[in-house]
């Protein structure tokens, strides 16, 4: 049994929701954002998380966003758009390579937190993480 990569399934269901889209584009980077790479953005990374050996094919990733834009207040709009495609999502297909998954489930457990980056000034972000519950 192929687990399938869980950021790949995420990344490819993100970028199928127009209301972050509006806001980042395609710009939805696993782990991190590339160097120089145009604001807003969001960049994301699993974190940990669960799986069952009852239920294989279902895992429970926790994921960390960063939401970035060039403002704290634009950040926080990246971040607000994230929070409402994925708090509460409950089955959501996504083809990915030929396989479709199922995104069963998700839900915010950390709040948005307010973060400036002191060393590149105009890189402000908010980092939030979730855990979603993924049909493999």
């Amino acid at each position: 049994m192929s687990l399938g990569d869980v950021n790949a399934i995420v990344r490819a269901w993100l970028v199928t929701q127009t209301t972050l889209t509006a806001k980042v584009s395609t710009r939805i980077y696993c782990p991190r954002l590339p160097e120089g790479a145009t604001l807003p953005a969001v960049g994301f990374f699993v974190r940990g998380g669960l799986s069952t050996p009852y239920i294989p094919p279902i895992v429970d990733p926790s994921f960390q966003f960063d939401c970035w834009a060039a403002t704290q207040i634009a950040a926080r709009e990246v971040y607000g758009a994230l929070y409402e495609v994925l708090q509460g999502v409950e089955n959501q297909s996504i083809a990915v390579g030929g396989t479709t998954y199922r995104i069963l489930a998700a839900r915010e457990e950390v709040q948005g937190q307010d973060v400036q980056d002191v060393e590149h000034p105009g890189y402000c972000r908010v980092i939030a993480f979730f855990a979603l519950k993924i049909q493999i």
